[in-house]
């Protein structure tokens, strides 16, 4: 099977502004319309997805928008792109209320929702709200998984379902209407603990990977072939994921002028990367190995190279945190001069 090459934005919807560099180091202060009206920008340049966080607290202040409900706007808003929550966290809802919802947003989106499943690494939100957080990866994946036969089993539903599970049932539940995509939409699972191939090789459409080196992610793109191998699968029948922080600029000293910048709103937030300092001053035009290796960084020749070869491993769909967001200008320079690079006519 063969996947386009796809592009998503991944909306900054918390701020985390500073020299650690997480995710949206150019965002001050959260600001929703702003956050929001990027994603409707991104729809309009062709970003084949947007992808929200699924986190009750995360960034500064703790403020951050929920993920169903931003989708959901989303959905009525913009046009093409494809919708989904990154590592949606399990225990925020019940598997059975999930599908209603998930059916719901893709009836709205006209077909356009992807179904990311994951069961969560924030043991201090889910602590903070009183939510059930099983202690072991194990033991949230057998939940996640039981919880997604009732999804699955709702969303086939055509009268209606009773169903009992290990965790979860539901008695003359009705699911109504369907969703648009058939036979539903695409589950997606994330990241490579043994429990989460093991799933995603029997249910999964799709599979996502944080940013860890080109070697570890080819090393996890391996695991996940041999995971599909045990359920007799292909690993191309699965679309591959890569979620990763993104900076692009006209030339080199576009490129230290953002960085700069992102350290300036906050420089005591981290350590900077080994060897980031020197570019920074302008003895070296390299940037560090280490964040080279893990992001995406450059002009647009250099972000395309990179691309490639991720592409080259079998990555096919990117899904891009924009660090100079809420800038749009790498938003915008990254739709106008590289992707059209990855396009097929």
């Amino acid at each position: 099977m063969s996947h386009q090459i796809q592009f998503g934005f991944c909306l900054p919807i918390f701020a985390a502004p500073g020299a650690r560099f997480f995710r949206t180091p150019n965002y001050a202060q959260l600001e929703p319309v702003t956050t929001f009206q990027m994603g409707l920008r991104a729809d309009e340049l062709g970003y084949d997805s947007l992808w929200v966080a699924d986190h009750l607290m995360l960034g500064r202040d703790e403020s951050i928008l929920e993920g169903w409900t931003t989708l959901s706007a989303l959905a009525g808003a913009t046009k093409q792109a494809r919708l989904g929550m990154i590592h949606q966290a399990h225990f925020f809802r019940n598997p059975a209320l999930a599908a209603k919802m998930t059916s719901t947003l893709d009836n709205i989106s006209q077909g356009r929702f992807i179904y990311f499943i994951d069961g969560g690494y924030g043991q201090r939100e889910h602590a903070a709200y009183g939510l059930h957080y099983p202690a072991t990866m194990e033991e949230r994946m057998d939940e996640v998984v039981d919880g997604l036969k009732l999804t699955l089993a709702l969303w086939k539903a055509d009268k209606p379902l009773t169903h009992q599970g290990k965790l979860f049932h539901v008695h003359e539940a009705v699911s109504m209407p369907k969703p648009v995509q058939k036979p539903h939409p695409p589950v997606w699972f994330g990241e490579a603990h043994p429990s989460i191939l093991a799933a995603c090789a029997r249910y999964g459409t799709g599979w996502n990977t944080v940013p860890r080196g080109y070697a570890e992610v080819e090393k996890r793109l391996a695991l996940l072939a041999e995971a599909c191998a045990v359920e007799g699968r292909s690993i191309d029948e699965i679309e591959r994921s890569l979620e990763t922080q993104i900076l692009i600029a006209p030339d080199v000293a576009g490129l230290r002028a953002k960085l700069q910048q992102m350290i300036d709103l906050d420089p005591t937030s981290a350590q900077l990367p080994e060897g980031l300092d020197s570019f920074l001053a302008g003895a070296t035009d390299e940037l560090p190995e280490s964040v080279q290796d893990t992001w995406i960084v450059g002009t647009p020749d250099a972000v395309a190279a990179q691309v490639q070869r991720y592409v080259d491993m079998g990555i096919t769909h990117f899904l891009f945190w924009f660090m100079d967001a809420p800038d749009p200008a790498g938003l915008e320079l990254f739709a106008d001069a590289v992707a059209p690079r990855f396009r097929k006519a």
